[in-house]
């Protein structure tokens, strides 16, 4: 078996931390249990590319335990938990490609290792499995049945293949299920954002101005939780349905030109590129502190981008810099200023905590086990293109959730229900 990671020797560790999560995650579980006695993926292999974490662990055991050879490597350099990747390949034989930190070239180096098992299914977190065998292995694409991306920057990517006509396989928008991105995006990010931040610095957010840049599930969850820190909370937007929806929600709604010269803390969750440019830190206060959970470091200017080389950022018009605290970097800036950069400006809540509480990727992953299935099943039958997550899947996520919290709901009776499809009754 092939793999690459740091050492081997942290397995027991990465068990034990993979058995936690686990009990976390009850619907993912029962789910297992019949892939276990069905296997509906029997004599498939599966590329993933996710963040390597002990949830992800769980959702590859249960891949497994379908049936498929389930090849893995990191979705973003800062994410890996080493203890759990040599977990994965130790105790549960799952080829694993992934170390905390490692530079750009060695993470292409890793999906080109995925690529190389000639996977039928793939599964994303950000798209660069996709992209980069569509790019460099356009080949391989005929032999592959579907695949599924798991958040919002990767889905944007997948539409714009589609429009452009270049996907050449059907995907399924797993972000875009109910219980994924209204739970996971909203309370994981949330909760799991203002964790990473507070790992990082240790500071106060109580009576902190806290910017918001993006109002989508991501941002709301963010917004909701610095807030119940006691924060005072600006939202800067693009849209203007969420930014009204911001202010309804009772936030203070401004640009990010105006926000910069006022904000204690900077988070980004918007998707985008230079949502925070050199312009904007040149107004920010002594002491500002910036942070990302975006998923690729781009939403902050701090390095420099190759596309636009000349393009001013944090690191070449800082004229020092020092860390100041693991995940934690001081830049001085030419007039004396210091601004503090979070995570390296990566995902924060997987560069400087632990990611998603387990409770909450239970769902996000209950679908991608489900998804997988469905397009084992289906997938050979649908043209390439961008597709929604069954919704049966989403509610039978949604029941199983329910069901392993011990709630209970009602159900329509037939009178009802033959009221609610029909148009003959009036008022």
């Amino acid at each position: 078996m092939q793999f690459d990671i740091r050492d081997a020797g942290l397995s027991a560790e990465g068990r034990l931390r993979i058995e936690w999560a686990d009990r976390q995650m009850p619907v993912l579980s029962t789910i297992r249990e019949r892939f276990a006695a069905e296997k509906p993926l029997a004599g498939l292999r599966l590329g993933a590319c996710l963040h390597v974490t002990t949830e992800t662990a769980n959702l590859a055991r249960t891949l497994q335990a379908g049936g498929c050879d389930v090849f893995l490597c990191a979705s973003n350099p800062l994410s890996t938990q080493d203890d759990v990747a040599a977990a994965l390949v130790e105790d549960f034989g799952i080829p694993t490609f992934a170390i905390r930190g490692e530079d750009r070239d060695t993470y292409y180096g890793h999906i080109h290792a995925i690529l190389d098992a000639e996977p039928n299914l793939t599964m994303d977190d950000g798209c660069d499995v996709v992209s980069t065998l569509h790019a460099e292995r356009p080949e391989q694409a005929a032999q592959v049945i579907g695949g599924s991306e798991e958040t919002t920057t990767g889905v944007i990517r997948l539409r714009a293949m589609a429009e452009d006509n270049a996907l050449k396989y059907p995907m399924i928008a797993v972000n875009d299920a109910a219980t994924k991105h209204l739970f996971d995006n909203r309370y994981g990010t949330g909760q799991s954002t203002i964790d990473g931040l507070i790992r990082a610095t240790n500071i106060l957010l109580a009576g902190k101005k806290v910017v918001v840049c993006g109002y989508g599930q991501c941002g709301r969850g963010v917004a909701t939780r610095a807030r119940g820190h006691g924060a005072h909370v600006i939202v800067t937007e693009v849209d203007p349905l969420r930014a009204l929806e911001a202010t309804m929600d009772g936030y203070e709604v401004m640009p990010i030109g105006e926000a910069a010269a006022v904000g204690d803390i900077f988070v980004t969750v918007t998707g985008d590129i230079r949502v925070i440019s050199w312009e904007h830190m040149e107004q920010m206060k002594d002491g500002a502190i910036l942070a990302n959970s975006g998923h690729f470091d781009v939403e902050i200017a701090v390095h420099a981008d190759p596309r636009k080389p000349d393009a001013p950022t944090l690191d070449k018009l800082a004229v020092g810099r020092r860390l100041m605290r693991n995940s934690l970097e001081e830049f001085t800036l030419a007039d004396g200023r210091k601004l503090y950069l979070a995570g390296d400006g990566r995902l924060v809540n997987l560069a400087a905590a632990e990611g998603h509480p387990a409770s909450v990727m239970d769902m996000s992953f209950a679908n991608q086990a489900l998804v997988a299935e469905y397009l084992a099943r289906n997938g050979r039958d649908l043209a390439p293109g961008v597709y929604d997550v069954p919704t049966e899947i989403d509610r039978a996520v949604a029941r199983l959730k329910l069901e392993s919290m011990g709630i209970r709901i009602d159900a329509l009776t037939e009178e009802q229900q033959a009221y609610l499809t029909s148009w003959q009754h009036g008022t």
